[in-house]
């Protein structure tokens, strides 16, 4: 009975999201404040019935409910309970009911939290909003219904969930990608109601750019957590392959911190309105894009869902309505957005046009690398594959030097910059200073690891401290400026802070991506108990080999000692990792589970592979110098998004009570 009630729910919602999209917009043209206002309460009672409906297919889940269809292929009774609720969003009808729960979750947030905007604006919002609604839930009713009973014999038992899901990366990792996708959703919306209000001022981006700062947020921690979980749970040792579903949750972040510093651009200086608008309809038409890629099964990869051709048609034809209808306005109204105030060569405003530059290159090409096989396979042009050294030879140099001009952005001012003599001497210093920190770094590393000198981790450790420096030196001169030094902290607006503390750990996160991909070492060998091989200044040794039983697996535990000798020292015993190779009865897959020992300079890393012969083993064993640097560096980022999604400003309300024309946009 409960899956029919939640079922029930899920349908309700598809009519009133149609109300929603169509009876509030009806009031804008006529005027009528209680037709818009009737908006706000749509998303209230959309978000009631898609939580309740969600609530009953985890219920379904959490009592093994086998009449469900979905619960029979996806869980099983062994599955501790915590498995159970997120084998809700581990398949496709699960995943897709609560991405549009998210996206209600977005829709109730601003009705809720934007009473500052005027009505008119709001209610465009929210009815921009609500057409997406109709969109997804029409996916989900017609074509991918969670709800489907089982129409023969109920069994007793189900398949169980994806071995690879059973970890506690699924049940964090696709909530926060998904609230970062569907986040974007709120800045299209906002672009699109700009678009028809025909109102591009600096009111326009402060409302948009809280929103877009935690979607923004939200989208780096999701990646990161999937590249945490691919790297400890595949039993590669990577952090990144390439691989296209990758390369889909890449895409919006690269629109999206273009997004992000071009809003900030026309919020204070009313420039680069056709781009910020623009880079809001795109960040949202990429996460589409990314869903279309997961779900439509022309791509094969450990994190898309299996799905059949239909599906993928309706999301394509969703995806050319949105982004096709979304540009034809564009077009009609680009003439009306006029540019801000002229700028110098050399000012902020041109700093944070090459930033969107670079942004827009590195974004067009993982967009052409990834696309680039699936239309040469549709057009008869053969089977092509872009791999790896495509993508790192085209992202090194635009990443180097993004953070290069990173280093001097703070410093440069609105309009028009003058360097004064003590500022290049400040400058010079720092970079001396990045220099010389940066020998030491690679000196340090050589001997702690005992690989030699590298002049393209020099490099790219250089750039990375050069903006922390750089970085740390504007803010505290913006301390220094404000008078008495700790008095001055809380004169600084949460805005700068979450700039500094982004910008900070984007430079960590470059650093460790650097020094990781140059220095690091693998070796795969063939391995008896007692058998040890030596990497770097390690020396993995096979102390012994053990059975575990768990609830829904059995696994082979391997136990590795590590020994580190660094020159100069005697050999010394570190720690001891367990490898595993698990078992999952009911699925009856085998699956690998890493060994690993970390620490902020390093992981020792060891996965168990196939039994080659009676006691003997195939193991992977790596060294990753500066590793945990590259999710640390995301938290940093995400962060300092968050935090600036916090600045007074944006709780102001902006002296905007008065209302614009409703009726139709202005034509100036």
């Amino acid at each position: 009975m409960i899956p029919e009630i939640g079922h029930f729910a899920l349908l309700l919602c598809l009519p009133l999201a149609l109300v929603m999209a169509i009876v509030p917009l009806i009031g804008v043209a006529a005027k009528n404040s209680v037709w818009m206002r009737f908006a706000s309460r749509l998303a209230v009672m959309q978000w009631l019935l898609l939580f309740f409906s969600f609530l009953a297919l985890s219920y379904s889940f959490y009592i093994d409910d086998f009449s469900v269809k979905l619960v029979t292929l996806h869980s099983n009774t062994a599955l501790p309970w915590y498995f159970k609720l997120s084998a809700v969003w581990g398949n496709h009808e699960g995943s897709l009911l609560l991405w549009v729960l998210i996206l209600a979750s977005w829709t109730l947030a601003v009705a809720v939290a934007s009473n500052s905007i005027p009505l008119a604006m709001k209610t465009r919002v929210l009815s921009v909003l609500a057409m997406i609604s109709v969109g997804f839930l029409a996916f989900i009713i017609f074509t991918s219904n969670p709800f489907e009973r089982s129409l023969l014999m109920t069994p007793s038992e189900g398949n169980d969930l994806n071995p690879l899901l059973q970890d506690i990366g699924l049940i964090i990792h696709p909530p926060m990608l998904y609230i970062g996708y569907v986040g974007f959703s709120v800045a299209f919306a906002f672009a699109i109601a700009a678009l028809l209000e025909g109102r591009f001022d600096a009111n326009w981006a402060r409302w948009t750019r809280p929103w877009t700062n935690v979607a923004w947020a939200f989208l780096t921690v999701g990646i990161a957590l999937g590249s945490w979980w691919a790297y400890y749970e595949l039993g590669w040792g990577g952090w990144w392959f390439w691989d296209p579903v990758e390369n889909a949750s890449l895409m919006p972040w690269l629109a999206g911190a273009a997004l992000v510093h071009s809003l900030s651009a026309t919020e204070k200086r009313g420039v680069f309105k056709s781009w910020t608008i623009l880079l809001a309809l795109l960040a949202f038409s990429l996460s589409l894009l990314g869903t279309f890629l997961v779900r439509s099964g022309i791509l094969v990869s450990v994190h898309a869902f299996a799905s059949d051709p239909e599906r993928g048609l309706f999301i394509l034809a969703f995806l050319f309505l949105v982004i096709g209808g979304s540009l034809l306005l564009y077009a009609l109204r680009a003439p009306v957005m006029k540019g801000g105030t002229a700028f110098a060569l050399i000012s902020r405003e041109n700093f944070l046009l090459i930033n969107n530059v670079l942004f827009s290159i590195s974004l067009t090409v993982v967009l052409l690398g990834t696309l680039f096989p699936l239309i040469s396979t549709a057009l008869d042009l053969g089977s092509y594959s872009v791999g790896a050294p495509y993508f790192n030879a085209m992202f090194a140099p635009l990443g180097l030097l993004t953070v290069f001009i990173m280093g001097f952005a703070p410093f440069i001012t609105w309009q028009k910059f003058k360097l004064f003599k003590h500022q290049s001497i400040q400058w010079a210093l720092c970079f001396l200073m990045a220099l010389l920190l940066s020998v030491l770094l690679i000196h340090t590393l050589s001997q702690q690891f005992s690989v030699n000198f590298n002049v393209f981790a020099f490099v790219v450790s250089s750039l990375c401290l050069w903006l922390i420096l750089n970085t740390l030196q504007h803010f505290f001169f913006r301390l220094k400026q404000g008078g008495r030094f700790f008095h001055s902290f809380s004169q600084l607006s949460l805005s700068y802070y979450g700039m500094v503390i982004a910008h900070i750990g984007l430079a960590v996160m470059v650093l460790g991506i650097g020094i990781t991909s140059i220095y690091e070492s693998q070796k795969d060998v063939r391995m008896a108990v007692n058998d040890s091989v030596s990497i770097n200044a390690y020396r993995y040794q096979l102390s012994g080999i053990s059975s575990v039983t768990a609830s829904n697996y059995d696994a082979t535990r391997a136990s590795v000692d590590v020994y580190h000798r660094a020159k100069g020292e005697s050999s010394r015993l570190i720690t001891t990792l367990y490898p595993e190779k698990r078992f999952y009865r009911a699925s009856r897959n085998m699956m690998t589970e890493a060994g690993i020992d970390a620490s902020l300079t390093r992981d020792l890393y060891v996965a168990l592979g196939e039994q080659l012969e009676p006691g003997v083993w195939a193991v992977r064993v790596h060294v990753k110098p500066f590793v945990r640097c590259i999710w640390l560096g995301a938290v940093f980022i995400a962060l300092g998004a968050i935090l600036a999604t916090f600045d007074k400003r944006y709780k102001r309300s902006n002296s905007v009570r008065s209302e614009p024309a409703l009726a139709s946009p202005p034509n100036h």
